[in-house]
């Protein structure tokens, strides 16, 4: 006799779908799985074992055959003990009813409790795509499932509680997503109203939501440049239902998704500038999980105190940057995330921070100046749009009690400029004027007589690399969006110049 279970997998940023088979024959008590389960998966048999006979069922006392199916793909993890007890269960009679149309993911306990696994939302996902009804996930998960409409999704506590369902002797109604819980705290949240000065910076900033352009800020310690960042997300457009599931997957593929449903925010995610290159990047050793570019997709990835990130992470980050995504190869296996991210960085000027500070006198050596900053390779650098000086904020101006712009004054302007941009691009895989690509410049980029020479001449005199010439150009292509204007004006080449000065300021000697 032979009974069939459906259950899911993960590969990448996809669910695929696992049939479990379970044969019952008569001969020596024994267990056998197939199916190229690895250790976690294999397990199972323990934790199976020991859940029926914690929760009032017989092993069966025969020789049992389990098949993972296809057999040609490696399975990962825990997500397999409740699909394997159920087609234990259905095997000796204890489940009659049929469960053709149903998908069972999720762990047990030694006591036959469910719990939580990471990954749910892409299982669930598949599992529509393949026509299933009802889908059995753990209780923990069920608000995550929930979101994805066309298939029930039931919150499972424990095996006894399956088993009933199952046999229609208990009730439960399908699990309905949560409702998006609203700051009830808006005093705490990080709002622009909130920086005294730095209205440059400010500025800047505004200009790189409306592009999305990656920034780097440079400043003296005290300066605000991490307060600065961490508002970026705060005037960023709202995201859309497909950024949301995207990203939503991402976070519960790598198990840090902490909310109800789905991620309605945009990320900011900062890690310690110890971070290593997978941890950026994404792989490991317990299998290859999406790395922080990844978890900031859609949203803002903050590095602070660049120059003392490692060579090998910085230059992790190069590609990404330019292709929206990254492929991490691990012993034969390839999976590519997508890390469509805003890069925002800041750094010291110099080992001490206080290098052409008014107030403050450098006690840094021009060669210990030279040896910082060299730590931030070339091509890394011109992936930075918009440079940007974050000087240190005048007792005036901290004592100034005047209401400063909120961030949503801020965000009706970058609204404003996407919306420009989305009608300009309409048809392309182009979102915003960041990601102009070199067959869209000319279209996309018209620049008066005036505006050419003041772009001719930036670039003569600073020594700009063509990849900083695209650069200037999509900036000045973003300022006049939020001017509403559709050809770029000379006005708008020098300020984006303005935001290419300050590298040149400080590596020109050394380049």
């Amino acid at each position: 006799m032979v009974v069939k279970c459906n259950s899911f997998g993960i590969n990448g940023m996809d669910g695929y779908k696992v049939e479990i088979e379970a044969s019952m024959q008569r001969g020596l008590p024994a267990f056998d799985m197939v199916g190229l389960p690895d250790a976690a998966v294999k397990e199972s048999r323990d934790r199976v074992k020991s859940a029926l006979n914690n929760c009032g069922f017989k092993f069966p006392s025969a020789h049992i055959t389990l098949n993972l199916a296809p057999a040609d793909i490696k399975k990962e993890g825990p997500i397999y003990d409740l699909p394997i007890i159920v087609a234990l269960l259905k095997l000796t009679g204890h489940i009659l009813n049929d469960t053709s149309d149903c998908a069972f993911i999720g762990e047990l306990s030694l006591s036959g409790e469910v719990r939580g696994i990471n990954g749910v939302l892409p299982m669930v996902i598949e599992a529509r795509q393949c026509g299933l009804k009802k889908i059995y996930v753990p209780f923990l998960n069920a608000s995550e499932a929930a979101v994805i409409d066309g298939i029930e999704v039931y919150p499972v506590k424990d095996i006894v509680q399956l088993k009933n369902l199952l046999n229609n002797t208990e009730q439960l109604s399908p699990a309905v997503p949560v409702k998006s819980h609203q700051n009830v705290n808006l005093e705490f949240t990080p709002d622009f109203s909130q920086v005294k000065g730095q209205f440059e910076a400010k500025r800047a900033l505004e200009i790189a939501a409306a592009g999305g352009h990656n920034i780097l800020l440079i400043g003296p310690p005290g300066s605000g440049k991490s307060m600065l960042a961490k508002r970026l997300p705060s005037i960023l457009p709202d995201m859309t239902f497909e950024e949301m599931i995207e990203t939503t997957k991402i976070h519960s593929i790598a198990g840090v998704l902490h909310n109800d449903g789905l991620i309605s925010t945009r990320p900011f995610r900062s890690p310690h500038h110890t971070v290593t290159a997978a941890g950026l990047g994404g792989g490991g050793t317990g299998g290859i999980k999406p790395g922080e570019v990844s978890l900031a997709h859609n949203g803002v990835l903050f590095l602070d105190e660049l120059p003392e990130f490692s060579r090998n992470a910085l230059e992790v980050l190069r590609q990404p940057i330019e292709d929206a995504k990254i492929t991490i190869s691990r012993s034969g296996q390839n999976c590519t995330y997508p890390c469509s991210i805003m890069v925002v960085a800041a750094m010291n000027p110099c080992p001490c921070g206080y290098y052409n500070d008014p107030t403050h006198k450098c006690s840094c050596s021009e060669t210990k100046i030279k040896r910082y900053l060299n730590r931030i390779s070339g091509p890394l650098l011109d992936r930075f749009d918009i440079h940007v000086e974050v000087p240190p904020v005048k007792f005036e101006e901290l004592r100034n009690t005047e209401l400063t712009e909120h961030s949503a004054e801020i965000k009706r302007r970058v609204d404003a400029a996407r919306e420009i941009q989305r009608e300009r691009f309409k048809g392309t895989e182009t979102l915003c004027n960041a990601k102009i690509n070199s067959e869209q410049f000319k279209k996309a980029c018209i620049i008066d007589k005036q505006a050419e020479k003041t772009l001719k001449k930036a670039f003569e005199n600073l020594g700009l690399t063509a990849r900083a010439y695209d650069r200037v150009l999509k900036v000045s292509r973003t300022i006049a969006d939020l001017e509403q204007s559709e050809v770029i004006h000379s006005e708008h080449v020098l300020e984006a110049v303005q935001y290419r000065s300050l590298d040149r300021k400080y590596w020109s000697a050394e380049k």
